[in-house]
């Protein structure tokens, strides 16, 4: 998914591209196509990305990614080379969290944690409107906290990771696991997949519920516990002044929400005496990781304008000295006032 957005985390214009998570290459295609056809009929000062995977310090190589094939993959790199205004590479959570505090659910709060639910758990946390990546670049990825020992296999090869207990692959598995074993409770989630498991999917099961099937409400709440339960946890370590959940799974709204905010206030560390920070609902939806990732590239061409700036600014004052120097008769071509010379 690409847009255009402007100074304001605006959406100018949205355009989507089919992608195979294996086909490196033609992820890389699809990103290059996308700016090139934005960029005739918008004036496109630079270029953000939100990857899907472990981001080094530099923001330049996608280090891991659990659900693509890029590993150690310079991807920075390989789009500037293809691509003639500045390109910046960030985790797709962190510009998530970055556009939610900046301009959705997250504004004008200092501290920020955002949890973003999808195929997995995507996490950061913002301080005084900066993203915190740690010592490599690599911070937020709470997803992969272990909090069931030898739990569920995660695809980033261990096991018990939180976002085989909270996500939407974790909502689909439960759903899927009771209607294969027949039972009556499943009945209307087997009507809608109609007999298949494999067909059902989590934007199904949150549909169910709104519409008032007892299993999928269930479900949720399980979600819901699970969420809540490592959230309090998060803040324990940070403390933030809100926490804002967003992705395809924070869809099902107060389905979700409710019972997050319960089980994270029953674990809290401290209930009933500290500030409880509030569990907001993302405002910006599934286009917020890119107003934020083209909110960091639009800082990046002001820090790259800044810079050329001051090189040029550098260039000019050097060759005025260097014109004052040969006005004055002084460096290499100095003629020297000495007998014989």
């Amino acid at each position: 998914m690409a847009g255009v957005v402007d100074s304001s985390g605006n959406v100018v214009e949205l355009r989507r591209r089919p992608t195979l998570g294996h086909d490196v290459v033609g992820v890389e295609n699809s990103i290059v196509e996308l700016v090139h056809e934005l960029q005739q009929h918008y004036d496109v000062a630079a270029v953000g990305i939100g990857a899907a995977g472990f981001v080094d310090a530099s923001r330049s190589t996608v280090m891991f990614s659990p659900h693509l094939a890029w590993r150690d993959e310079p991807l920075r790199a390989r789009l500037a080379g293809r691509i003639t205004i500045p390109v910046v590479v960030d985790n797709d959570a962190n510009t998530t969290a970055l556009g939610e505090s900046r301009f959705g659910a997250g504004a004008g709060h200092r501290f920020v944690l955002c949890i973003t639910l999808g195929t997995g758990i995507g996490g950061a946390i913002v301080m005084d409107g900066r993203v915190f990546r740690g010592a490599n670049g690599m911070a937020g990825e709470f997803g992969h906290m272990q909090v069931v020992p030898d739990g569920h296999r995660c695809p980033c090869g261990n096991r018990g990771c939180w976002e085989q207990y909270a996500s939407g692959n974790a909502l689909e598995r439960e759903a899927r696991e009771l209607i294969v074993a027949r039972s009556p409770v499943a009945h209307r989630l087997d009507e809608i997949c109609g007999g298949d498991p494999a067909k059902l999917s989590g934007p199904q099961v949150t549909d169910a519920a709104r519409e008032g099937d007892p299993l999928s409400i269930e479900l949720l709440a399980d979600v819901g516990r699970w969420l809540g339960t490592g959230t309090a946890g998060l803040v324990a370590a940070f403390d933030p002044n809100c926490i804002v959940i967003g992705g395809g799974v924070s869809d099902a709204g107060e389905l979700l929400l409710g019972p997050t905010r319960e089980w994270m206030l029953r674990s809290l560390v401290g209930r009933g005496h500290r500030s409880e920070p509030p569990v907001l609902l993302a405002r910006l939806g599934p286009q917020a990781g890119f107003i934020g990732a083209a909110d960091m590239a639009r800082s990046a061409a002001r820090r790259s304008r800044r810079a050329d700036r001051r090189r040029a600014r550098q260039l000019e004052r050097q060759q005025l000295r260097q014109q004052l120097r040969e006005q004055r008769g002084e460096g290499w071509f100095r003629r020297s006032d000495r007998p014989g010379a």
